[in-house]
């Protein structure tokens, strides 16, 4: 993985009242949509595709200057109906013309089609933060049942010929009751499964 380069109010962990359940998804590694799916079926559905200008802690993250023009995508995932997590891609204009122009023809796939397939393609370290008021992310969340909740999010920069794309990855609190009840019946499986061999 590359250095990471966390800014301020981005963390190289998560905070230390982030344990268990919350902390494994948060820092789990490969393709999240794999992991969204073994806990129900899976919806995307996208919210937004088009040009804007990066705002100031985006473009230091991609190395441009604020105001810089930009490509950015943003979806929404569903575990059984239930909105569950939100995310936003965000790369330069000029590299979605060149070697991030899949980005464009996503449509409703999800970007890991894209990411996961190419040893091209090499992703930062994660950075961690509780959104607070004024992120894109943040406003982002506000739009679901989510309204007022603690969201924790995590984001990477994914560089293929040193052209970068930042994701950022949003939890609603909706998720984690659909995540603890997925861990908790894993557990009772393997417990069950122990319990036969013994």
């Amino acid at each position: 993985m590359q250095k990471n380069r966390g800014l301020k109010g981005w963390l190289a962990r998560p905070a230390p009242r982030v344990l268990g359940l919350q902390r494994r998804w948060l820092t789990r590694a490969g393709a999240l949509t794999q992991g969204l799916r073994q806990l129900g079926p899976l919806a995307l559905r996208v919210l937004s595709e088009n040009v804007c200008r990066a705002n100031r802690d985006e473009a230091a993250r991609l190395g441009l200057r604020p105001g810089d023009a930009v490509w950015q995508r943003e979806v929404c995932m569903s575990i059984l109906g239930i909105d569950c997590v939100m995310a936003r891609s965000v790369a330069p204009l000029a590299a979605t013309r060149g070697h991030w122009q899949a980005l464009r023809r996503l449509r409703n796939r999800p970007l890991a089609d894209i990411l996961y397939h190419d040893r091209a393609i090499v992703r930062s370290e994660f950075e961690f933060k509780i959104l607070q008021l004024g992120m894109p992310l943040y406003r982002l969340c506000q739009t679901s049942s989510s309204a007022g909740l603690t969201v924790m999010a995590r984001r990477s920069v994914f560089t293929r010929a040193g052209q970068p794309l930042l994701v950022a990855e949003a939890f609603l609190p909706t998720f984690w009751p659909i995540a603890q009840e997925a861990n908790t019946s894993a557990r009772s499986c393997r417990a069950a499964r122990h319990a036969r061999a013994s």
